[in-house]
């Protein structure tokens, strides 16, 4: 079945329960707009809209204008996705933001590729039609940390950062989602390629932020806290990488310190720098405890990470019998 097939998103809309989910925070003057345009893209879609904790009548205008809210008081985005996860009850999942940035008529192909790829997500890679989309700032710190994490975990995605994703059921109930803020997009992407769980990119319009509003993405602090995410990841997810690397520093580190002792040592026959001798000897010890503790936690990290991936398993494809049935009907 080619994927330029209209029937076929049509056909998953009318039977398949969409659910998309708006986390926001002070967005009352882009919300009703961004309500407006998913609704008319999915008409028959669930549409929540998680106010986590606005000071703004954003729950009021998201209300007016036919979607249900839900109210999440801990501050974050990560607290809002979460709150949202867990609640709501569907087949399909759509996370977006309510800021106006992403193009709700890429919507279709999004849902499209999950239903008929048999994927568990789908991401919406931002492709800028405006250059004010971006804050230059952004612009160079979605390049690094895409980089980094890519160098660490693989390069299965381009845009870890991206808000715009569908999801399988599945995906959404074995999400722990720990995460508090921006960097929930970052756990979504590292929980996706631990599980080995089957995704897709596709390139999608973004935008401007609707006028009016402003990010609420902090250049320095929310960089500082994803970075120190993506190394927190590294340490939980894969331990021999990271203790690895920390172990080949300090023994690189104990090497250049014990090279001159070793030399003095074979000219002279003494030692006469004994507190870096012991500095020396210290520091490869520390090299070797940060290897053996790699090892250990690497082993115990397999053990989590069956457990996860039997907790997956458990979660029937919700899709498959409508997907069987779509099958059939458009052969026809």
């Amino acid at each position: 079945m080619s994927d330029d097939n209209t029937n076929w998103p049509n056909a998953v809309y009318e039977r398949a329960r969409v659910a998309i989910l708006l986390p926001c925070y002070n967005e009352s003057k882009a919300i009703s707009h961004v309500i407006s345009a998913f609704r008319e893209i999915v008409p028959s879609a669930q549409i929540v809209v998680i106010d986590n904790a606005s000071v703004d009548d954003t729950s009021e205008k998201a209300i007016a204008a036919g979607a249900s809210v839900i109210v999440e008081e801990l501050p974050g985005k990560g607290n809002a996705v979460r709150r949202g996860f867990s609640e709501v009850e569907a087949d399909i999942y759509v996370m977006a933001d309510g800021d106006g940035t992403y193009d709700p008529k890429a919507l279709p192909q999004l849902i499209n590729k999950l239903v008929e790829d048999r994927l568990d997500m789908v991401v919406g890679t931002r492709a800028e039609k405006e250059h004010a989309a971006y804050r230059s700032g952004h612009r160079m710190g979605n390049r690094l940390f895409n980089t980094v994490f890519s160098k660490l975990f693989g390069a299965r995605f381009t845009d870890i950062f991206s808000g715009y994703r569908v999801f399988s059921r599945r995906f959404v109930k074995t999400f722990p989602a720990i995460s508090t803020g921006f960097e929930i997009e970052t756990e979504i992407s590292v929980h996706a390629i631990m599980l080995r769980a089957p995704v897709a990119e596709i390139a999608t319009s973004y935008g401007a932020r609707h006028e009016g509003t402003e990010s609420k993405l902090r250049t320095y602090r929310d960089g500082a806290r994803i970075l120190s995410r993506i190394l927190l990841f590294t340490a939980t997810h894969k331990p021999f990488v990271f203790y690895g690397l920390i172990a080949a520093f300090l023994s690189i580190f104990s090497i250049l310190l014990g090279l001159p002792l070793v030399t003095e040592y074979l000219e002279t026959g003494l030692v006469t720098r004994l507190p870096t001798a012991i500095l020396t000897v210290g520091v490869m010890l520390t090299s070797i405890l940060s290897f053996v503790t790699g090892l250990i936690l690497s082993n115990t990290g397999i053990g989590q990470w069956e457990v996860k991936r039997l907790a997956y398993l458990m979660h029937t494809d919700q899709l498959g019998p409508l997907r069987s049935r779509l099958r059939d009907e458009i052969d026809k």
